[in-house]
């Protein structure tokens, strides 16, 4: 089959036009593909589909073959994928992805799709939305003890889970592998969780790493920075709009503050090569 290498600020999928073929067994392949060494390499695979519900449907699925429900990063290489193609010539591009549509608006230069700014939805600061087992309705400074450390997170919804922690340090000086894992797999979250660490440097600007469940550590998480941002509005750390600085680059989050509200993230969509692969 052909396929495409795309990353969204690092946060890089293998991505297939599945709107004419198919593949037999699409954990699997995510599993092969995905090995660095002996794949092709990414954080995952993702199958682009005709959709039912929007124009089209994104398929994710991560490194370790689970089944994912939304990636911010993923969904705007969608959307570069299907305009330079051309399987659609709309600027303004609906994907749905395991039942949840979101819209999509291209800038193009050139000819290509450069950026997308992705209408991500309103967040859920409910716990049993995440979901997390823990004493009161919202999980919001909440605190966790991992590991012998106390740690205070803010938990909220984009369609999938993110535990938000604040640090008092640059995360790049964090032992994010070690405490990451211990996140993911923490008993008081039955589906697994992501988990961002984040320094507040300014009420504009927030610096992030994420742990990814199914995946670990990735360069950009598109559905993390819009929980990251959601979380420091409520925690009266930021502002409104906020740039969130990832190891693999930026991306521009916007929310009022209204949980009823969607959150617009913005970001960069890249191609970085093409190919065939015998599945």
């Amino acid at each position: 089959m052909k396929f495409t290498k795309m990353h969204g600020c690092g946060n890089d999928y293998v991505y297939f036009d599945c709107t004419k073929e198919s593949i037999a067994d699409e954990s699997a392949a995510a599993i092969k593909l995905s090995d660095r060494h002996f794949g092709i390499g990414g954080d995952g695979i993702i199958i682009i589909k005709k959709g039912t519900k929007a124009d089209f449907e994104m398929v994710m699925y991560n490194a370790d073959g689970t089944r994912g429900a939304m990636c911010g990063n993923g969904i705007r290489c969608v959307a570069k994928y299907v305009y330079d193609k051309g399987l659609t010539n709309n600027t303004s591009i609906s994907i749905e992805s395991m039942g949840a549509v979101k819209y999509i608006d291209v800038t193009v230069d050139g000819g290509e799709v450069v950026s997308a700014t992705v209408d991500m939805g309103a967040p859920s600061l409910k716990a049993s939305d995440i979901p997390v087992i823990c004493d009161c309705d919202r999980a919001v400074d909440y605190p966790i003890t991992v590991d012998g450390v106390e740690y205070r997170m803010t938990c909220v919804s984009m369609g999938n889970p993110h535990a938000v922690v604040f640090i008092d340090r640059s995360p790049r000086d964090f032992d994010l592998e070690g405490v990451g894992r211990k996140f993911e797999t923490n008993e008081i979250f039955p589906d697994r969780t992501n988990t961002e660490f984040i320094r507040v440097v300014d009420r504009k600007n927030l610096e992030m790493r994420v742990w990814e469940r199914g995946s670990g550590e990735t360069l950009a998480c598109g559905t993390g920075a819009c929980a990251s941002a959601v979380a420091a509005i409520v925690n009266g750390l930021c502002d409104n709009d906020v740039t969130v600085h990832l190891l693999g680059g930026d991306l521009q989050i916007s929310w009022s503050g209204d949980e009823g509200d969607s959150v617009f993230m913005t970001g960069p969509a890249t191609t970085v090569f093409e190919g065939e692969i015998s599945l």
